[in-house]
């Protein structure tokens, strides 16, 4: 049997925090790790403009999915148009995801489950219940549970619940 091929792998560009927000991000998320690191050389540092011997890339893996971090300077930076969406089966699932990823962010960037990371990454905490909800077939079910979700910052299971029934 092969190992599982994932054919599309997230690239995450920061300025020089690569390292740090990966080995954040896998002290978050179980079934994580570090999967190898890559240091700006001569050649690489010289065309990039960035001190030779720092760390350029951060391959890692955050619950089975890899990513990719490098540290490409402040030319760009992350903004909420994408995001990464953590599934959760239970609220406290959601607490714990939304608690961790939340701390050090940015407050004013936390509505609707959606939250911004200390290095400007967003991600939305999100229960599963929520996606059944609204896909149910019920459109006014769905239409009261997404009135309940734009009052909100971190989503929460019993409200959801509440809205629907």
């Amino acid at each position: 049997m092969s190992p599982r091929f994932q054919r599309i792998t997230p690239f995450l560009w920061f300025n020089e925090e690569a390292e740090q927000a990966a080995h954040y991000y896998v002290s978050v998320f179980e079934n994580s790790r570090i999967r190898s690191i890559t240091h700006y050389d001569g050649d690489t540092a010289n065309a990039a403009g960035r001190p030779q011997g720092t760390v350029m890339t951060v391959a890692f893996e955050l619950d089975g999915q890899d990513f990719t971090a490098l540290n490409g300077g402040p030319v760009f930076a992350f903004n909420p148009a994408v995001s990464l969406v953590v599934n959760c089966r239970s609220q406290e699932e959601v607490d714990y995801f939304w608690n961790a990823l939340s701390k050090g962010g940015d407050p004013a960037v936390q509505q609707c489950g959606w939250l911004q990371d200390r290095f400007g990454l967003s991600w939305q905490v999100v229960p599963v219940q929520l996606i059944e909800l609204l896909t149910s077939g019920d459109a006014q079910k769905a239409q009261r549970v997404m009135k309940a979700v734009l009052t909100m910052k971190k989503l929460r299971v019993d409200v959801l619940l509440e809205a629907a029934a």
